[in-house]
């Protein structure tokens, strides 16, 4: 009796075990040259752990907010109205939803309330027609407005942004639109913005994903558009973790010197960081640049105490997470490239490949055709160099971009070519999926 009750402890035991979030911290190259002054990447990476290790999954309270402006009309309205539709059927009846839809003027189809009669709000989508222009602010701010009503950090809280046009009634600059969402995801309110067809601002649209945390999808194809809100209802269905806050503490003559892809503040030797969200099973991550004082080969050096607080939705507790970084020092170059962490290296060269992706497409915006075009071949030659060196798909994917890139910069090609360009550095620097 007593093997069978031992096996009984240790099964309630673990699963008893509250999940939590996976912390890692990592230099690029844990060994470093002795003697000199150097420079780094610390890595610190965040991985949500498996929805299913909820008891429930987390209510979701989701504002729709959809452009039927004039230029909407026809196949784009009827293949976004068909994609939401088929969207919302993945939504319990505990979840929140509303229906925004705006031209010059916004109006709200579905207050927000428990999805409980679809069809009642299947028939207030379907009523929508195309007219007028395109009050994208006010359409997105009454959305919030929506969300405000249920607000509450056991939810996640979304906006869902379509829009096919440029913002041409109220504020329209893609500082403008930075700032509302920055401003949401103080609240814990992320927007994705889903970008149809050759004509939006995919300037405008980016920031307004970028500040507040969310997603961003250039839809070419109205066909794509079930597919693209199936995807993105996916995330919001698995996030895991919400108010994240990454601060890293570097030692004492540690420099920290920049952070890549992702917004942070640097304040003296600390750098923090928040992220909105955090989906099961997806990894997130900041790059941090760090100079390092010449050290003794021989010798260990403590680098940066890595902090991270959250609040878990399997536990609604917030969780403290904390990773301690050092490097030690050899006078064998050898020993230093030996002992590169490839995820660390292959995660930086990426990062900075997008830096340059996003020079080239500023020269192309100053007419400068021919240097843009010399930038993103470098850029590729740089990727496939270290795709073969890391034996890495990602940065054999982000080569052949490059040359795609290189080869849309003039003509008719320019305008999917670009949005195609902001896409990608968005994905990248935001570590979406």
């Amino acid at each position: 009796m007593k093997p069978i009750l031992l096996c009984l402890t240790l099964a309630l035991a673990a699963t008893g075990r509250a999940a939590q979030i996976e912390l890692s911290a990592a230099l690029g190259r844990p060994i470093l040259l002795a003697d000199e002054k150097q420079t780094t990447y610390l890595k610190v990476g965040l991985t949500g752990f498996d929805v299913r290790r909820l008891d429930r999954r987390t209510p979701v309270n989701i504002a729709l907010v959809l452009d039927r402006s004039g230029s909407m009309s026809g196949e784009k309205l009827a293949r976004a109205k068909e994609a939401a539709i088929v969207a919302l059927d993945r939504l319990d009846r505990d979840d929140i939803v509303s229906v925004i839809a705006y031209d010059s003027n916004v109006e709200v189809l579905v207050p927000a309330t428990r999805v409980a009669d679809r069809d009642e709000i299947r028939r207030a989508i379907s009523r929508l027609e195309a007219g007028g222009s395109t009050a994208l602010f006010a359409g997105v701010s009454k959305g919030a407005a929506e969300v405000r009503k249920f607000l509450e950090r056991r939810r996640v809280n979304r906006v869902i942004l379509l829009s096919d046009g440029i913002a041409n009634v109220g504020p329209s600059s893609p500082d403008a639109l930075g700032e509302l969402g920055a401003s949401l995801a103080k609240d814990g309110i992320a927007v994705t913005t889903i970008g149809l067809g050759l004509d939006y601002n995919e300037d405008l649209m980016t920031a307004l994903a970028r500040q507040s945390d969310g997603n961003h999808a250039f839809c070419e194809n109205y066909a794509d558009l079930a597919r693209i809100f199936d995807r993105e209802f996916g995330d919001v269905l698995s996030v895991v973790a919400q108010e994240i806050t990454i601060r890293i503490r570097c030692a004492d003559g540690v420099r920290p010197v920049r952070v890549l892809g992702r917004e942070a503040e640097i304040t003296g030797q600390t750098v923090t960081a928040t992220l909105n969200q955090l989906y099961g099973g997806q990894e997130k991550y900041l790059l941090l640049e760090v100079e390092l004082p010449p050290t003794r080969s021989g010798r260990s050096r403590d680098v940066a105490d890595v902090t991270v607080t959250y609040t878990n939705l399997a536990t609604h507790q917030t969780d403290r997470l904390t990773r301690a970084v050092s490097a030690r020092f050899t006078d064998s170059l050898a020993e230093v490239e030996r002992h590169e962490n490839r995820d660390v290296m292959v995660a930086v060269i990426e990062q900075i490949a997008t830096e340059k992706n996003k020079l080239a497409l500023e020269l192309r915006d100053q007419g400068k055709i021919e240097e843009a075009r010399g930038v993103l071949i470098e850029n590729a030659r740089v990727l496939r160099e270290h795709a073969t060196r890391y034996q890495s798909d990602r940065l054999e994917s982000y080569f052949n971009q490059q040359l795609g890139d290189s080869s849309n910069l003039e003509g008719e090609k320019w305008k999917a070519g670009r949005k195609s360009m902001r896409e990608g550095q968005f994905r990248n620097a935001q570590q979406q999926q």
